[in-house]
């Protein structure tokens, strides 16, 4: 006998329908009249397990059209060869791994010179408080909000490469940028983690609810000093992140 209560036996059978493929990504649900009469449930009941699903991101509501069935097509980042400038770019890193995966990027830019909030100052090793600057970038694959990008910049670094301060985009990447002006990142320390977005974040990336971010903070180094600490924050439905350590031959072997 399932002890489940009611509203979760109903979100329970349309999940598994949903993970099955009886209704795929972009497809709309029965009504709530006709999952009333296949349940034989109440409308209060039926909506809270509904609720549930719009809680876990699998649906989304819309006034007056029921609910819709979230599309995932899932963006996976190569985390290892983001910036690795041994590998072959067209343009900057995002644009690269965006093309090469057979999509579409846009991108739209602010620049600012902001006082450095504590956090970033402690990864910088600057004194909290002072003169940054923040490149931020909204970004999309195929015009669907994909991540913003948040990359302090400290002010000495500026004053060596001062197109950072420019605004607008810098092609060939600011890692080759500035690894042409002598100021080689050769390497980054790495944070992941994550939680709920906030309101700008949801807006920014027109995430619905249920759905959280991934964080992902990046502070690169050169060889005596970090010279930038970037936070990127992705949508947590489509997107997936990957690193590569150590000797994969083993991994591209023919089965």
């Amino acid at each position: 006998m399932n002890k489940q209560p009611k509203y979760r036996q109903v979100a329970d059978a349309l999940r598994r329908e949903i993970d099955n493929g009886t209704f795929p990504p972009g497809s709309r649900l029965p009504s709530e009249s006709e999952l009333q009469a296949r349940f034989d449930a109440s409308r209060n009941t039926v909506r809270n397990g509904l609720s549930l699903l719009v809680g876990e991101g699998l649906i989304a509501s819309s006034q007056g059209l029921g609910y819709e069935v979230r599309s995932h097509e899932v963006f996976e980042l190569n985390a290892s060869r983001f910036e690795n400038l041994t590998f072959p770019q067209n343009g900057d890193a995002y644009n690269t791994n965006v093309t090469n995966a057979g999509r579409r990027p846009h991108q739209t830019f602010r620049v600012e010179m902001l006082p450095a909030p504590e956090d970033i100052a402690q990864r910088l090793r600057v004194e909290a408080g002072s003169k940054t600057v923040l490149r931020f970038c909204h970004r999309y694959v195929d015009d669907v909000p994909w991540s913003t990008q948040a990359t302090y910049y400290p002010a000495w670094l500026v004053e060596q490469s001062p197109r950072l301060g420019d605004p607008g985009d810098i092609e060939e990447g600011t890692t080759r940028y500035l690894a042409a002006h002598g100021i080689e990142q050769i390497g980054y320390f790495d944070e992941i983690s994550t939680r709920m977005p906030t309101p700008d974040e949801a807006r920014l990336l027109e995430i619905g609810a249920g759905v959280p971010v991934l964080l992902w903070t990046r502070t690169g180094y050169s060889v005596d000093r970090p010279i930038r600490c970037t936070i990127t924050t992705f949508r947590g439905d489509l997107n997936r992140m990957n690193y590569e350590i150590g000797d994969l031959g083993a991994r591209n072997e023919d089965a």
